[in-house]
């Protein structure tokens, strides 16, 4: 008899999932023998070749070890500590890194704007962009970051990245797109990740491996390359620039071989599909905001949502307001998995 694999409960975040296969046996290889290194070895220029042909011109590439890292080392790259950073108020930077972007910007100010499904509104940013540009008395505006896919699960769209980042080139701003979902925004608009950054002039971005099948690697994708040697300095003074950096770079070029980081993301995609459609069939339901990427945010009834913890599922409850919980699929959920998640809700809700 074949053995029948566990249910996975965790819907809380796409952080619960393991890696992929092919990123564990390349961890396993980069193991054996001796490589150069501080990111002199043969895996992270292969990184750097990789992302390269993605992006359709020469890049330079940062592996840092967590999302965190390439965000704050991003952004303090981009302004001075007397600048800011605008971004939306429901951003990840701005609600979830502990103040990271502050401490590693030595102190620049986030100003949060507003706008529907997380996305930055193009004129609460034109007026963002100006003001007191200029005035002693204020932060100065300085860089711009897009949330891609958003905290809501939607997608910025070809046409909003390219006015964003219009936007931000008439200002004099500099673009940071925090990509923790990166992959997932590609699969789900079928774009070529050139024209969803640097064609709409995206200076920095935050790859966003680890969501998506890596264990312990993140990068910084670097299109203004007159920004590489002082985020190099940054990284090594923030503890980013590991010694055996092969083991970081392993992962990546694992992640990046043949498609396995789109292949990830347009499964983790699908699942969140399957769950949307089914969730759609249960009455007591009410599906809320963008259904874009791996991401799905509903309204249960309290007992729905207590029988589910009782049955042992984890997702985010009442984080932003009673009776909202949200499920994340990843690149590991199986339809059993979430078959099993709808019967439950199903059960529960009858």
């Amino acid at each position: 008899m074949t053995a029948t694999a566990p249910v996975a409960r965790v819907f809380s975040s796409d952080n619960a999932a393991g890696a992929s296969p092919e990123i564990v046996e390349a961890v396993v290889r980069a193991a054996s023998g001796q490589a150069m290194p501080y990111g002199a070895d043969d895996s992270t220029a292969s990184v750097r070749r990789r992302l390269s042909d993605v992006f359709e011109r020469e890049v330079d590439v940062l592996p840092v070890s967590t999302g965190s890292a390439a965000n704050a080392l991003s952004l303090a790259a981009s302004t001075p500590p007397w600048g800011s950073v605008l971004c939306h108020r429901d951003s990840h930077i701005n609600n979830d890194e502990c103040g990271a972007p502050e401490f590693y910007t030595a102190g620049a100010k986030l100003v949060p704007l507003g706008g529907e499904d997380a996305k930055i509104d193009p004129g609460e940013l034109r007026v963002a962009a100006r003001h007191k540009a200029g005035d002693v008395h204020s932060v100065e505006p300085s860089v711009v970051s897009v949330t891609q896919a958003t905290e809501t699960g939607a997608v910025y769209t070809l046409d909003e990245i390219h006015t964003i980042g219009s936007i931000a080139r008439e200002a004099g701003l500099r673009l940071h797109m925090d990509g923790a979902r990166f992959a997932g925004a590609v699969a789900s608009l079928g774009c070529a990740p050139a024209d969803l950054t640097w064609r709409a002039g995206v200076d920095l971005l935050s790859l966003g491996a680890t969501k998506n099948g890596t264990m312990t690697a993140d990068a910084i994708v670097v299109f203004d390359r007159s920004l590489t040697a002082e985020l190099a300095f940054r990284a090594k003074r923030a503890g980013q620039l590991a010694s055996k950096m092969r083991f970081h770079a392993a992962q990546l070029d694992a992640y990046l071989t043949d498609g396995l980081w789109l292949r990830n993301a347009t499964h983790a995609g699908a699942m969140a599909a399957r769950l949307r459609e089914g969730l759609k069939a249960v009455p007591e339901v009410a599906l809320l905001g963008a259904a874009d990427a791996n991401i799905v945010f509903c309204r249960l009834p309290q007992w729905v949502t207590e029988g589910l913890l009782a049955d042992g599922y984890a997702f985010y409850h009442d984080r932003w307001e009673p009776g909202v919980v949200r499920f994340v699929t990843s690149f590991a959920t199986t339809p059993q998995d979430v078959d099993h998640l709808l019967r439950a809700v199903g059960r529960h809700a009858a």
